[in-house]
């Protein structure tokens, strides 16, 4: 499927199912369409029950989340957070576990969640205190996550809590919790764009070895496998948004005339238009570059570039849509216009999978690192 049918799917069928969906809880149709239509699948690997083989390449996944943002930015999250809930399982899981949770989520027919922000412990990941107390073989869940996209309506959680008292990332262990596990409960917050998330409260939930992802402590790690090959995305998610908005505000200049003529026409209006295109193709091309390098195994450079390509993309976007919205004036904010609906949502990717000031510290901390002594 190329990405001109993705954009008509996007369009003619993800669009009007986004439209009839409840503001702020799981649009469990338009989960169930982006299924049907075969891109959930494309996201997790063919012997999971998925159809991408060996399971997406972070190219892949920037290049569905880019051309699905560009015309339904509900469509592009729903499809995100399906990928982001599930790929501890698929990076960390047993084969077994990876069984029992992949096929629903690929087909669309169940809801997946990543749980890992708490009140006190958003940026700051590695300070999380929900507890695993030891319970037999296996733990008990005390504590409260919230900012839990797709809680608490989800089928299944990726949920990262502390099994030692051991302070910073070590000590972290990721489990899969079923939605409706004993024990669990939750309400959903309401927000400045009306998206499905939440608080859930973890009331002694049982959960056993089987449920372990990755090694009892190396939770931390399990997270940031997950977030190296989602930053990028979350950067090429900003860069639709960009495409979009530059989409209206290029018709628009080209339609809309003032003192006899067009307002593309004036150097204030061009010039801007000019600094949107230039700045969103340099974030396409840094989300791309920090895409393959993920794919080709670059270490060290896939977390630096990854924080560069969302930190950049995201920053960006805010831009190119608040300079829409300028240049198409006032029509621009009335409710449901589609630069309206946009500068609502992009407001939020500059904070989630990390602010954009910890991406700072993440490229600082790399140009800073002591360089490899020479032979």
């Amino acid at each position: 499927m190329d990405d001109t049918e993705v954009r008509r799917l996007a369009r003619e069928v993800f669009a009007p199912l986004a439209a009839a969906g409840v503001p702020g809880r799981v649009n469990r149709p338009l989960v169930r369409a982006l299924g049907d239509s075969g891109l959930l699948g494309r996201l997790f690997p063919t012997p999971l029950g998925g159809t991408g083989g060996d399971g997406v390449s972070a190219t892949e996944l920037c290049r569905l989340r880019e051309t699905l943002a560009r015309e339904c930015t509900e469509a592009e999250t729903a499809l995100a957070l399906q990928g982001l809930g599930t790929y501890p399982v698929v990076q960390s899981g047993s084969p077994e576990l990876g069984r029992r949770v992949v096929p629903a989520v690929a087909r669309g027919e169940a809801v997946a969640a990543f749980a890992l922000s708490e009140p006190g412990a958003g940026t700051d990941a590695a300070a999380l205190t929900l507890a695993a107390e030891p319970d037999g073989a296996g733990w008990r869940l005390s504590g409260e996550k919230t900012w839990i996209s797709n809680a608490p309506d989800a089928d299944v959680y990726t949920v990262f809590a502390r099994t030692s008292p051991e302070g910073g990332a070590r000590g972290v262990t990721a489990f899969v919790v079923d939605g409706g596990a004993a024990g669990l409960s939750g309400e959903p917050i309401e927000m400045l764009a009306p998206h499905a998330i939440g608080r859930l409260v973890f009331d002694g939930l049982a959960v056993g070895p089987d449920d372990v992802l990755g090694e009892v402590g190396g939770g931390f790690r399990v997270a940031m496998r997950t977030l190296d090959l989602f930053r990028p995305s979350v950067g090429a998610f900003a860069v639709g948004m960009a495409e979009a908005a530059i989409d209206r505000a290029v018709a628009h200049a080209r339609e809309r005339r003032a003192f006899g003529r067009t307002i593309g026409d004036f150097q204030a209006v061009s010039h801007t238009l000019a600094d949107m295109a230039t700045r969103t193709q340099a974030a396409r091309l840094l989300v791309y570059e920090a895409a393959r390098a993920y794919d080709e195994d670059r270490a060290p450079d896939v977390t630096r570039l990854a924080a560069m390509a969302k930190l950049y993309a995201t920053e960006t976007a805010q831009f190119v849509v608040d300079a829409a919205v300028q240049i198409l004036g006032a029509r621009a904010l009335v409710a449901g216009h589609p630069l309206e609906h946009l500068y609502r949502e992009v407001r939020a990717p500059r904070i989630y999978e990390g602010t954009s000031e910890i991406q700072r510290t993440i490229i600082a901390r790399a140009l800073l690192r002591p360089a490899p002594e020479g032979p």
